[in-house]
């Protein structure tokens, strides 16, 4: 049985690689030359990719590729905690994510596509 979280993006391959960064020990998929001749027979390359995946150490991620952007309040975000909270947000930032908020224990950010996040300290 294999573990997967979907989400939705309108750059699945850009949202990816901001996650397969941010998260400790993930990838993306690497593409094989049949995966990128079937892209190629679609018009697309990986970079185009409608659905691209995300492996690591914990579930599969899969961005998915729909139109529009994210409106209000996700109801699902990531919780991170992998290091001193100044240190990590400093990281994300250079990644490409922004701060919302900044609270006593933690500090709300945004992706890339405006999906929210928390960072914790350890």
């Amino acid at each position: 049985m294999q573990l997967s979280i979907t989400i939705d993006a309108v750059n699945p391959y850009q949202l990816a690689s901001f996650w397969a960064a941010a998260l400790p020990g993930y990838q993306i998929r690497p593409y094989d030359k049949m995966e990128i001749d079937r892209l190629a027979a679609i018009g697309r390359t990986p970079r185009s990719d409608p659905s691209v995946a995300v492996d690591g150490e914990g579930p599969t991620l899969w961005f998915q590729e729909v139109a529009g952007e994210t409106t209000g309040r996700n109801r699902l975000h990531f919780d991170l905690a992998y290091g001193p909270r100044d240190q990590e947000v400093s990281r994300l930032l250079d990644l490409g994510a922004t701060i919302r908020d900044e609270r006593e224990d933690y500090t709300v950010m945004l992706d890339p596509e405006a999906n929210q996040f928390c960072v914790f300290d350890p």
